[in-house]
């Protein structure tokens, strides 16, 4: 496994220093897919001056361009998500979640089943553009209190199957994990779909090792469903430069 941190450039330059191998910035931060080309090319420069690579990126979709609901528009989804592939194709990006919660929510009174079909549909526009890019994307279920869809690894793993493309996979964050209930067969069932991985502990989203966690049933699972790529700690730091050397000897151990 390659473990790195979510975060930006300051905490890579920490990350780097306690022996992580990549950070997993923001698309907004990295990509400036709603500026002008200078703004990415500025910040292209100071990612390539970092002292780890940035090759996953997440926050994909902003919270005000919605995917589900009836202000949901497909053109203006299509140019923005051109965008951000475009951009992070030349910036050496491989991969993207799809969390975004605040995009896919389902408004107030709007039928779930047809929030379903629109995600679905965006998914199935973004998949194969994702592809020509060479990128892919992971679906990451969010627990119910930060979304009301897609809130299980099981939801998550159907929305994947339904659109069958190679290139949208699936994640699974422990934290929600633990704070969903999910159990360890939701992983190893779908062993197959996983692309991504963040791990925080429960219930405080703090590094592990920093609270009373037992991560080892969730890297069980990891290990029972043939996962083997990025695991990316996304969490709360109170001293990045106390936490991470820790956080990451606990991970590499619970790792094997």
């Amino acid at each position: 496994m390659h473990f790195g941190i979510c975060g930006g450039l300051e905490l890579a330059f920490i990350a780097a220093q306690a022996g992580f191998d990549y950070f997993e910035w923001t698309v907004g931060d990295f990509l400036q897919p709603r500026d002008g080309r200078d703004a990415f090319q500025n910040a292209l420069k100071r990612v390539k001056n970092a002292p780890l690579p940035c090759p996953v990126l997440n926050c994909f979709i902003p919270s005000d361009l919605k995917i589900t609901g009836p202000e949901a528009c497909r053109a203006i989804l299509e140019k923005y998500v051109a965008t951000v592939f475009q951009r992070a194709e030349s910036a050496g990006v491989k991969l993207i979640v799809f969390g975004s919660g605040g995009a896919r929510r389902v408004p107030d009174g709007f039928g779930r089943a047809k929030a379903w079909d629109q995600i679905v549909s965006f998914c199935r526009m973004a998949a194969p553009l994702a592809e020509e890019h060479g990128l892919s994307l992971a679906a990451e279920p969010l627990h119910r209190r930060e979304c009301n869809i897609l809130t299980s690894a099981g939801e998550a793993a159907a929305l994947v199957r339904e659109v069958a493309h190679p290139a949208l996979g699936l994640l699974v964050d422990s934290y929600h994990w633990f704070e969903e209930g999910d159990s360890p067969a939701d992983i190893v069932e779908n062993g197959r779909l996983l692309r991504h991985v963040h791990v925080a502990t429960s219930p405080n989203r703090l590094a592990p090792g920093a609270e009373t966690c037992d991560l080892t049933v969730f890297f069980t699972a990891l290990h029972q469903a043939g996962y083997d790529q990025r695991v990316s700690f996304e969490g709360s730091l109170r001293d990045p430069h106390l936490e991470l050397p820790s956080a990451l000897a606990v991970m590499r151990e619970l790792a094997g």
